[in-house]
This record gives structure tokens, C-alpha cells and sequence, in this order.
């Protein structure tokens, strides 16, 4: 007897695609990845705490399904997150699980100290996420820079304070100019999209904020404390 074709074509590429992230190991490299970086095999073995065959495997299929891009240099090769659409579907998925579950304790002094650095501040891929993210967004949607009232949008005056930056927002891109991502730590969302990532790389240039340690967590420093009170009028305190 022939099989039926499912009523929606889209059925099966949706189910291959849940099969993908439906595996600890995969999801820890996803996760991983949001950091918006390049990470060798290896690294994300070690990050996982598997072996680097068993690596492999999981990466082959995360490659041939579409949410990681690979890049050979020499003998290294290189994984990242495919796209801004890859990154956004785990960091929604992400906080989808963090609303809907009851989070777990940590169990160590390090893993505490860890989570509670991702809260301050985070990447989610090349934009800023955690409590810096929110003040941003929050910051300049009083100062009428951003409207929040149907999705993102960046007013006349936002577009202009970029410009009074010296941030240029690339008019080419196929992406959109602002996007809104849940953030998975304060529920709420904070600014993605061409805007978010461009925002994103001037604090990191400017030392506003700089990464800690080799994950995703980032912090603000005394100069980036400074600059945003004088830019956007955020507390100092609310971002410690």
C-alpha cells in the first residue's frame, strides 16, 4: 500500500528539524554557539564533555541539517551558528524552556556565578541580551529611539542617534533594520536585527562592554557605564 503524503509538506522538514535539537549534546552545542563565534570541534567537545568522534557525528548532522556552517582552516575546523534565523530559533527555544520550567539550583559556586553573569549580560549570537540588553531597549524606548508599540522600530531620532555615534546600519542587508528576541533570563525582549548587531560590535570595539572569560557573558565596564548614563541615561547600578 503507498504511503500517504502528509497534508502539509512542510510536516517533515519541521519534524527533521526537531530531531536535530532533540539530542543534550547538539543542544549544549547550539548553545554554545550563540556567542556568535567560530568554535573548532574540539573546543565543543570538551565543551560538552564527549569524545571528539562522538563530536563529529553529532556536528555532521547539525551541518546537514542547516543550523551550523563549518569552515576548514588547516586542520581546524570551525563551527558556527548558520544565521541570525538559526540563532534566533534556539535562543526562542531557549527561553521557551526557561518560562515554562522550574529553574534548577545550581549546584556549585562556579555554576552560580556563571548563570548569574549570563543574567547581567550576555551575546544572544551578535547582539546584546540579559539585564545590559533590556536597559538598552528599555533606555531608548523612553527616549524615543525605538517604538515598541507592534513589534520593533527604530523612530527617526534612533536612526539618528546611531549616526551621532558613528554606527553605520548596513541600508543593504537582507536582514531586518530591528528585531525583537525574547531574552531568556528577564523574559522581555531585547534589540536584535542589523541595529542590535551593529550595537552589538561598537560596545565590544569601545570597550563599553568587554567578554568574560571564553563564553558568552560580557560585562560593562567602568567607560561603558559612563557612556551609556551619557548616551541613554542608564543607571550604572542596573547593570552591575
Amino acid at each position: 500500500m503507498a504511503r500517504m503524503a502528509h497534508p502539509d509538506p512542510a510536516a517533515p522538514r519541521l519534524a527533521a528539524l526537531a530531531a536535530l535539537l532533540a539530542d543534550e549534546t547538539r543542544a549544549a552545542f547550539c548553545l554554545a554557539l550563540l556567542d556568535g563565534r567560530a568554535w573548532t570541534a574540539g573546543e565543543l567537545a570538551r565543551y560538552a564533555s564527549v569524545a571528539p568522534s562522538t563530536a563529529s557525528e553529532h556536528l555532521g548532522k547539525l551541518v546537514a541539517g542547516g543550523l551550523l556552517a563549518e569552515e576548514r582552516q588547516g586542520r581546524h575546523r570551525y563551527l558556527r551558528l548558520a544565521g541570525e534565523r538559526a540563532a534566533h530559533l534556539v535562543e526562542d527555544l531557549a527561553a521557551q524552556v526557561v518560562t515554562d520550567a522550574v529553574p534548577e539550583r545550581p549546584r556549585t559556586l562556579r555554576a552560580a556565578s556563571a548563570g548569574s553573569a549570563l543574567t547581567r549580560g550576555r551575546t544572544c549570537y551578535d547582539h546584546l541580551a540579559g539585564r545590559i540588553g533590556i536597559a538598552i531597549a528599555d533606555a531608548m524606548t523612553v527616549r524615543g529611539l525605538l517604538e515598541q508599540d507592534a513589534g520593533f522600530a527604530l523612530t527617526d531620532d534612533g536612526i539618528g542617534w546611531f549616526g551621532g555615534l558613528g554606527i553605520a546600519l548596513e541600508s543593504r542587508s537582507r536582514r531586518p533594520l530591528v528585531r525583537s528576541c525574547l531574552d531568556w533570563t528577564e523574559r522581555r525582549p531585547h534589540l536584535a536585527g542589523v541595529a542590535g548587531a551593529a550595537l552589538c560590535r561598537y560596545a565590544l570595539d569601545a570597550r563599553w562592554c568587554v567578554r568574560i572569560g571564553s563564553g558568552r557573558a560580557v560585562k560593562a565596564t567602568a567607560e561603558g557605564e559612563r557612556a551609556l548614563y551619557e548616551h541613554l541615561g542608564i543607571e550604572p547600578d542596573s547593570i552591575r
